[in-house]
């Protein structure tokens, strides 16, 4: 029978506990969310939403076409423009997502003969670019720049290193002054993904890149959402000019795909603006991610020591890791469950985010019920 197969691992994945489900939220929920990426708490802040009405008003519901067909407006220049200036670099290409914009720097930079060295953390959209891209891929240990030197060593074409600068399921950070430090004594470019630092690290959230001291280098390229801090949606490629104009003309996720809606290219630049002007967000936000780690720990909680605001809490397997997230639903929190395969190291842990406009008493709530509901 055809797709016979489908039932078979359906049977696997309820065996071990891993079935995924969807559940539409409401748009006023009840929950005290730690779930979201919203860490800067935007994606309903009234400038954003206006910034989204007012570029739907003018521009319409969608791109209408490819970015080099009809999808490329004013307003998308206007953001990348913007974009590139606050992060730093000499220019920015914008995408309909953060997946297609890791799909786009990893494909177009890896061509045929070349090595792509990436993190053993590394998010599955950076996965996936290792997989599309014809250079050869090492995986190398999470988070260890001798590893990228050691494998660099074996290659003598064109080479990149790819990671993430802040990693996904345990938030901790990656030794960016080590990783580049290791490319350039072997010529290799470096691509990493700031979906979680930009907007929570650097000076005024301007990411992990120019906190590292990286922004503008000319051997560096950065990938970013929109997604997260911004409260909108899509994704961006920073870099130097001959690389995004590069991209233009060798990403498959670029010239094939329709362009960013507009009113999400809106609602980031309003973010952008917002957060230009309010810097005080992005030390919020770590404030709130050290904040939760120190009580949860006191509660004798296993939490990752946060090194921006994503805050992980281990739990015992991935059946009791999502009862324990249903535990905290029913009593009004939503926390994010990650088990295998999401998570690398196969271990199951609850996601908690920790977001700029969480008060004091919300956090105490959280902390509160996540401990009350431990397996």
């Amino acid at each position: 029978m055809a797709f016979g197969w489908i039932d078979e691992q359906a049977a696997a994945r309820r065996r071990a506990g891993l079935v995924r489900t969807l559940r539409p939220r409401p748009a006023d929920s009840p929950l005290l969310d730690l779930a979201s990426n919203d860490y800067l708490g935007l994606a309903r802040h009234p400038e954003v939403v206006e910034g989204a009405a007012a570029a739907a008003r003018t521009w319409g519901g969608g791109a209408t076409g490819s970015r080099l067909v009809t999808g490329t407006t004013e307003l998308h220049g206007e953001l990348e423009r913007e974009l590139a200036d606050f992060c730093g670099f000499e220019a920015a290409l914008v995408f309909s997502s953060g997946y297609a914009a890791n799909l786009a720097a990893v494909t177009a930079l890896a061509p045929h003969g070349s090595l792509i060295v990436s993190d053993a953390g590394n998010h599955a959209s950076l996965i996936d670019g290792c997989r599309l891209a014809r250079g050869t891929t090492q995986v190398v240990a999470h988070a260890d720049p001798d590893a990228v030197r050691k494998a660099l060593g074996t290659h003598d074409g064109p080479a990149v290193a790819v990671s993430d600068t802040v990693f996904s399921v345990d938030g901790d950070a990656a030794p960016l002054a080590g990783v580049v430090e290791a490319c350039r004594e072997h010529g290799a470019g470096l691509v990493v993904d700031d979906a979680h630092g930009l907007g929570v690290l650097g000076a005024g959230g301007r990411g992990a890149p120019q906190a590292a001291g990286l922004a503008g280098a000319d051997d560096v390229v950065v990938t970013v959402t929109l997604s997260k801090s911004l409260g909108s949606q899509g994704g961006a490629v920073l870099g130097p000019a001959r690389v995004v104009e590069h991209l233009v003309n060798a990403a498959r996720t670029f010239i094939f795909d329709t362009g960013l809606a507009p009113a999400s290219a809106g609602a980031a630049l309003a973010a952008l603006r917002l957060l230009g002007r309010e810097p005080e967000r992005a030390a919020r936000a770590r404030e709130v991610a050290t904040g939760l780690h120190a009580r949860l720990t006191a509660a004798g909680l296993e939490a990752v020591r946060p090194d921006a605001a994503v805050v992980s809490v281990r739990a015992p397997s991935p059946e009791e890791a999502v009862q324990w997230a249903a535990d905290c639903r029913a009593a009004g929190l939503f926390v994010g469950c990650f088990r295998p395969p999401s998570v690398p190291d196969g271990i199951s842990r609850l996601r908690l985010t920790a977001r700029a406009d969480l008060s004091e008493e919300q956090i105490e709530r959280a902390v509160r019920v996540i401990g009350e509901t431990r397996p």
